[in-house]
C-alpha cells in the first residue's frame, strides 16, 4: 500500500524552499501521495512556544544567516539569503494554494506553493502583490483570474484556520514538517529520514 505524506509548509520559509523539489521527488519515487497544508505558522508558534524570526535572540538570527549559505552550497539550490520581499504577505497565496488543493488537486496546489517559494527566495519577487501572484499562477498553467477570484473566497481562510488547528493537534510546531502516519519529520534536514521511512513502505 502506498504511503501518504501530509506536508505542512510556510510560504515564507527558506527551509521549506530548500526542501521543496526534494520532497516532491521522494514522493514520486516511492509512489507516495503528497498533500500540502500552507498553515499559519504565526499561530503555530504562539501555541507551541516558538518565536517568529524578528523575536528570536540575536545569536539565533545570526546562526540562521550562517546555516542558509551552508545548505545552499551543500544542495546546490540557489537562494537569496536576505531577499528583498521577506516576509511577504503569504495569506493570499496560501488561500489560493488551498483553493487549488480542494478544487483542482494536490499536484497543482504543490506546484503553486513551490512557485511562490521560488519567487520569494530566488527571484526577489513579492508574492503578496496581486499582480505578481497572478503571474505565478499563470506560470504553472492555471487561469490566474479564476484562481485569484476563487482564492479570495472567505471559506479558504477558514479552511486554513482549521488546517492550522489540526496541525497543532498532530504535534506540528515548525516548517517544513512532513507527517507520515503518526511520525513527524521537522525540517528539510530530516528528508533523509523521510526517504528511509518511505523506502520501508
Amino acid at each position: 500500500m502506498a504511503l501518504h505524506i501530509d506536508y505542512y509548509a510556510s510560504l515564507n520559509s527558506p527551509w521549506t524552499h530548500l526542501g521543496a523539489a526534494r520532497i516532491e521527488a521522494m514522493a514520486m519515487a516511492n509512489n507516495a501521495t503528497l498533500r500540502i497544508f500552507p498553515v499559519d505558522f504565526g499561530t503555530v508558534f504562539a501555541a507551541s512556544g516558538g518565536l517568529p524570526l524578528p523575536k528570536r535572540s540575536p545569536q539565533r538570527q545570526a546562526y540562521r544567516l550562517m546555516e542558509l549559505p551552508r545548505w545552499r552550497d551543500h544542495l546546490g539550490i540557489p537562494i537569496n539569503i536576505q531577499p528583498r520581499h521577506f516576509p511577504s504577505n503569504e495569506l493570499p497565496a496560501a488561500c489560493c494554494v488551498i483553493a487549488v488543493r480542494e478544487t483542482i488537486g494536490d499536484g497543482p496546489a504543490i506546484k503553486l506553493a513551490h512557485r511562490v517559494l521560488k519567487a520569494v527566495w530566488q527571484e526577489e519577487l513579492n508574492s503578496g502583490d496581486p499582480a505578481t501572484l497572478a503571474m505565478l499562477i499563470r506560470d504553472i498553467g492555471l487561469d490566474a483570474d479564476a484562481v485569484m477570484k476563487l482564492g479570495a473566497e472567505p471559506r479558504w481562510e477558514e479552511r486554513r484556520r482549521l488546517d492550522t488547528a489540526a496541525a497543532l493537534e498532530r504535534g506540528v510546531f515548525g516548517a517544513p514538517s512532513y507527517v507520515i502516519g503518526e511520525e513527524i519529520f521537522w525540517g528539510q534536514d530530516r528528508l533523509e529520514f523521510v526517504e528511509r521511512r518511505l523506502a520501508r513502505g
